[in-house]
């Protein structure tokens, strides 16, 4: 799920801290570069409940999908599960060499139905249309405002007539709620990690910092990463005003209903929905 141009990291007061303290041990890196690549798939399981909600939005004649960003396959290993074919769009070197790997090892059934493309999700080009868009929720966080028109334009120059744009936008009033938020999680492996997440409202900013719980670690990888605060609203009027219409949307309750991110589905103007 990333599409970061450059796997820079960021220095969060929080990383800073956490590296003065456990010295030499201490390594900085972006969530979406190699040194993070087996955390991020630790961390991010495959979800087949959020695919079959978006599975349930795609027309069954619409013939193959295009997911942008697809970082290590969370979306696009479900969806081909339940028998779609997909272009799976990365920009991320690191996640791009996950994503490869799972497919070498899946059923031929799965990875004859796949194709992964090197790609920017706020322009790319790749000379075909597609039935049907999808962005996995959080991932267009990761796009600041000068580059969303350019992600719009983009899906607009790939959609067949009448074909849909799936996105899903994460709840920013949860993320507003709390200015400074920290907790322990297991990953799939059962290794423990801590997520510290601040929030920078006069940016619209949060900055998250993810590293072991195990102070003993060695190596300590702290993972950073900037994501943007985004409301649907917001979303909804920008995809207006790059010519489509929404005409769905859908709330994908977690976390036992404490959060919830809201799936958008929209059509290019005058196209039918």
């Amino acid at each position: 799920m990333s599409d970061q141009k450059q796997c820079v990291p960021v220095r969060t007061t929080h990383a800073d801290v956490l590296l003065a303290s456990v010295g030499e041990r201490g390594v900085l890196c972006d969530f979406y570069n190699e040194d993070a690549a087996d955390i991020y798939r630790d961390i991010l399981h495959d979800d087949s409940w959020e695919a079959r909600e978006y599975a349930a939005r795609i027309r069954p004649a619409s013939g193959p999908v295009l997911e942008l960003g697809a970082g290590t396959g969370r979306l696009t290993f479900p969806l081909l599960s339940l028998g779609r074919e997909i272009t799976a769009l990365e920009l991320s070197s690191a996640m791009r060499a996950i994503l490869g790997r799972r497919l070498t090892d899946a059923p031929a059934s799965l990875r004859d139905r796949c194709t992964v493309v090197h790609g920017d999700m706020s322009a790319f080009a790749l000379g075909k249309r597609f039935g049907t868009v999808v962005i996995s929720p959080g991932t267009i966080n990761l796009i600041g405002a000068s580059d969303r028109p350019g992600l719009y334009a983009s899906v607009r120059d790939h959609l067949e007539p009448g074909g849909q744009f799936l996105l899903g936008v994460p709840d920013a009033e949860a993320v507003k709620s709390e200015t400074l938020r920290s907790q322990e999680f297991s990953g799939a492996s059962g290794r423990r990690y801590v997520l510290h997440a601040r929030l920078i409202p006069a940016e619209e900013i949060s900055e998250v910092t993810i590293y072991p719980a195990d102070e003993t670690a060695d190596p300590f990888v702290v993972c950073t990463s900037r994501i943007w605060v985004l409301n649907t609203d917001q979303i909804a009027r920008e995809l207006g005003q790059a010519g489509f219409d929404v005409i769905e949307r859908t709330p994908l309750a977690f976390d036992g209903g404490r959060h919830q991110d809201v799936l958008l589905v929209a059509t290019s103007e005058g196209d039918p929905s």
